[in-house]
């Protein structure tokens, strides 16, 4: 998925004028950054932002090379490898390599399908191109995990070990014992996780294991580290950030800790604005959590300290700091791993006190992302690119089961799926955002598009609820409407103005809902009706019929859609004034013509007023 957190140059390249339009396609969407291609070729895209190179492709990307952290290439195979082979360095090093085909639709990962998510991002392009992408790697082709990149899409950081012997292992069906102890378990429930073999404990030398958690050199074969890990510190006023990386490297090894899994760091309030605090976590990219002295002295710590209360209000700063992180303010479910030890510098350099904590749920939203995805009516065919990019980008999808199922055959093995049930919006909503807060990209699904009627509104209020440190990106997808689907099958019922007004009563007091069907009867609009009838409301759909035919005939054509785009589909086409109830249901969208509104057989067409000779001449 495009990001709004970028580190590196993602960089699309062509030879040739037929591959300029995929690559700015793929720019206009976010995907990427620049768009190069020979001085010939750029110079006629004045105002498309084009990069021109004039020593050729070879030169022009080791210029370059150093600075990417993704190319795209459109062009002959060949011509791209004989071009970059001179430069690639190792798997650790070199930018993810992906080829576009001659289609401009398909595309085939060359380089750091793993370590640069090389197959995640191709995935993403190739549903927002609508095409495919063409696999080579083992676990992408055979839909296992990929071991050695599948945690950073959960948030998690990679840690030492011997990757490459990890994977090959895996590969040739060795068995793959794992042991977690910190982090998210739900990925272990999706397909591409089957052959993993859950153990509690580590297992002895020579065998070949997993490490998921929040321990240093286990002795395992690689390690993963989910972000659960909060540093409490304190400090006295200008103490240098040298004497606090030091008590936080301490603190880490007194209990065997990995730095790689820490979420962030704590302290009082009062030490926002610590110089040497502040270049600690911008050096190591740690976000920074204050408390008031009220909300720390709240805590219960084992080392509390009656001088430090008297000094600052609470008498623990670095262990109730890191509880209030790591469980909320009230420190409930955290767990105190290192209680507080204390670094003196040289040469009055200051002091420093650290603490570390272990939180229950893992915390990265900078590295996490909410996606609302409007699936359009039902037909995956009628999926819009912007939806279908970020569905494959997804890590888990959140929705209501059946919205969910009729994509399900667009779910890869590693993507976990959590059905949510009609009426429990707002637990879906906090759900999927807990999961992006962890670091997680996640779509939250809607039918149509989530901006009508859908979880937009309710997820964006949620989100604007977080601090703004806390709030993973966010994006809404559009989604193809009902009342779009509706509209393509009739013709032409919305060439002039039109309102769409929902009947239920469930969030919108009904007297509301009538004022707005008498603006719209006064108002001669194109009504949509949605939500007309349910189990409980019987009665809504008649009073709107009433109310509107105070502004129109009872000849109004009308059309009931129902199941658009899916194999149920049917449309009724009546009037106004032999409109009743028991035509329709929740699955039906009630279109209602304005006083102008003409049926032509299965049509229906509203003028929009153009004056003009229509006559077609024949021969």
């Amino acid at each position: 998925m495009p990001s709004s957190r970028l580190t590196q140059v993602r960089l699309g390249v062509t030879i040739h004028q037929h591959g300029l339009g995929p690559l700015l396609e793929l720019q206009a969407g976010g995907f990427l950054d620049e768009v190069a291609a020979p001085t010939a070729l750029a110079a006629p895209t004045t105002g498309l932002d084009v990069t021109g190179f004039s020593q050729g492709l070879a030169h022009f990307l080791a210029t370059r090379w150093f600075q990417l952290r993704l190319l795209v290439a459109a062009m002959a195979s060949g011509a791209l490898i004989r071009s970059i082979a001179p430069l690639l360095q190792d798997k650790h090093r070199d930018p993810a390599v992906l080829l576009l085909d001659g289609s401009g639709c398909h595309l085939i990962p060359l380089l750091g399908s793993h370590g640069r998510q090389g197959d995640q991002l191709a995935a993403a392009m190739a549903a927002f191109r609508g095409g495919r992408v063409w696999r080579s790697g083992y676990s992408s082709g055979s839909g296992q995990l990929a071991l050695d990149c599948f945690g950073s899409s959960l948030g998690w950081q990679r840690g030492p070990g011997d990757w490459d012997g990890l994977v090959k292992a895996f590969a040739q069906g060795q068995r793959m014992a794992l042991v977690q102890e910190s982090g998210s378990t739900s990925w272990r429930t999706t397909a591409a996780a089957a052959r993993l073999q859950a153990a509690k404990d580590p297992l002895p030398p020579g065998e070949t294991w997993l490490y998921v958690g929040h321990r240093a050199a286990t002795g395992a074969t690689a390690h993963w580290h989910p972000p659960v890990l909060w540093l409490g510190l304190g400090c006295e006023r200008h103490t240098h950030p040298a004497v606090l990386e030091a008590v936080v490297e301490k603190s880490l090894a007194s209990v065997h800790l990995a730095a790689a899994a820490v979420a962030g760091v704590a302290s009082l309030d009062r030490k926002g604005d610590e110089p040497g605090l502040l270049a600690l976590c911008q050096q190591r990219q740690w976000p920074l959590k204050v408390f008031t002295a009220a909300q720390l002295a709240a805590i219960p710590v084992p080392n509390g300290s009656p001088v430090v209360a008297r000094q600052v209000g609470t008498p623990s700063v670095a262990e109730a700091a890191a509880l209030a992180a790591a469980g909320g303010a009230a420190g409930t479910g955290a767990q105190l791993l290192a209680p507080k030890i204390v670094a003196h510098g040289e040469r009055a350099s200051g002091a420093a006190t650290c603490a570390v904590a272990l939180a229950t749920t893992p915390w990265a939203p900078n590295r996490g992302g909410l996606d609302l995805v409007g699936s359009g009516p039902g037909a995956l065919d009628q999926l819009t690119p912007a939806a279908r990019s970020a569905l494959a980008a997804a890590t888990t999808w959140v929705g209501y089961g059946p919205y969910l199922d009729r994509l399900e055959t667009l779910r890869a093995p590693h993507q976990l799926r959590l059905d949510g049930v009609l009426g429990k919006e707002q637990e879906r909503c906090a759900t999927a955002l807990a999961m992006a807060c962890q670091g997680q990209r996640v779509a939250l699904v809607s039918s149509g598009d989530s901006g009508i009627y859908g979880l937009a509104g309710l997820a964006l209020a949620c989100w604007l609820d977080l601090p703004e440190q806390e709030r993973p990106d966010f994006a809404v997808h559009p989604g193809i409407s009902a009342l779009q689907m509706a509209a393509a099958r009739l013709g032409g019922p919305l060439m002039n103005d039109f309102c769409v007004i929902s009947l239920s009563d469930k969030l919108t007091p009904w007297a509301t809902i009538q004022q707005r069907l008498h603006a719209a009867a006064l108002g001669d609009f194109v009504v949509a009706l949605y939500n007309p009838r349910s189990q409980e409301r019987v009665w809504q759909l008649q009073e709107a019929r009433r109310i509107l035919l105070t502004g129109r005939s009872s000849s109004t054509p009308v059309a009931l859609c129902r199941q658009l785009a899916r194999p149920e589909e049917h449309i009724t086409l009546t009037s106004l004034g032999a409109l009743e109830s028991n035509m329709v249901d929740m699955l039906t969208l009630v279109l209602v013509g304005n006083s102008r509104t003409q049926c032509r057989g299965s049509w229906l067409m509203t003028p929009r007023g153009y004056a003009m000779d229509r006559t077609v001449e024949s021969g």
